[in-house]
């Protein structure tokens, strides 16, 4: 374990992952530095965000992927480089992979997952072409020889549990469930806190080196029935249930476009095909969060889910 902080730049920070691990970065001490474009510092929609990192310390950096040498010589100011870049900007992580070996100093790549392990990963598209996009990435950055860390989070409590992981609900049903399968799958789910919490520990953690760390908390592992179940247990009602079996899922994912059939397609992959749960956590790949850090009191979906009831 190292005793001295890296400094950590964060690329694509004031997005929906990014924003809480440049959060949980400063309040860790580490040294934190946000890559932005100069347009993000004046989007009201991102106010709140510049202004929590301003009253944190953070330090922008201004510039965006395409200017090779900004970013470079972003990248040399620091020890440790997380990227969170959204959907549309995943493939262009070639381009930070260039600067971080051209800048010669980097320890450690986060590049943006923090989602399932696409390396064990089964899918139909749209999401076959994502979970793609991202082993390529991850291809890239072996081949360069840089270090790395992948973060598989899985499921995030504020996009799929706070409906109760119904498509386009913004509560919990409170009449009516729809359970996509048959419910023999389990998937993982996690508060975005806990994951930045994890991620930033990982940092200067030997043990997580060139390897996935998978956040798999045992208290946060639940079959869509097992979710319900909870859910009625505190609301004090039976809900009635529509399971959508494999056939009707796919056609439903054929029916639909974009961001539909994406959201659909990944839901298919947990859900149906298993993705978070149907592997072991081997050490020769990979280390578990809950397990390292025991000393991390993460939310359960037990409790989160108490502020809706």
């Amino acid at each position: 374990m190292a005793t001295e902080k890296s400094r950590i730049l964060l690329i694509g920070g004031a997005g929906y992952t990014g924003k809480f691990i440049v959060e949980a970065s400063a309040k860790a001490g580490h040294e934190t530095f946000a890559f932005v474009r100069v347009p993000t510092l004046s989007n009201p929609a991102k106010a709140n965000t510049v202004n929590k990192f301003k009253s944190l310390g953070v330090r922008f950096v201004y510039g965006d992927l395409y200017d090779h040498q900004n970013l470079v010589k972003a990248i040399k100011q620091v020890d440790v480089v997380i990227s969170t870049v959204g959907h549309d900007h995943l493939p262009d992580q070639v381009k930070i992979i260039a600067a971080i070996k051209q800048a010669g100093n980097v320890k450690r790549f986060f590049p943006s997952e923090f989602g399932n392990d696409v390396d064990r990963m089964d899918g139909v598209e749209p999401a076959k072409t994502l979970y793609a996009t991202k082993v390529k990435i991850r291809r890239a950055i072996e081949a360069e020889g840089i270090p790395y860390t992948y973060v598989s989070s899985n499921f995030c409590f504020g996009v799929f549990l706070s409906n109760l992981a119904q498509l386009g609900a913004t509560a919990p049903p409170r009449d009516k469930v729809v359970i996509d399968g048959d419910s023999s799958c389990a998937a993982i789910f996690n508060k975005e806190e806990d994951v930045a919490t994890y991620t930033i520990r990982a940092v200067d953690d030997t043990r997580t080196l060139n390897k996935v760390l998978y956040i798999r908390p045992p208290g946060n592992i639940y079959s869509l029935n097992e979710l319900v179940l909870l859910w009625e247990k505190k609301i004090g009602k039976t809900l009635e249930r529509e399971y959508i079996l494999e056939d009707k899922l796919l056609k439903n994912i054929q029916d639909n476009s974009v961001p539909v059939d994406m959201k659909l397609s990944v839901r298919h992959s947990i859900f149906v095909l298993g993705g978070h749960t149907n592997f072991k956590i081997e050490p020769s790949f990979g280390v578990e969060a809950s397990e390292l850090y025991a000393d991390v009191k993460y939310t359960t979906v037990d409790e989160y889910l108490n502020q809706f009831v």
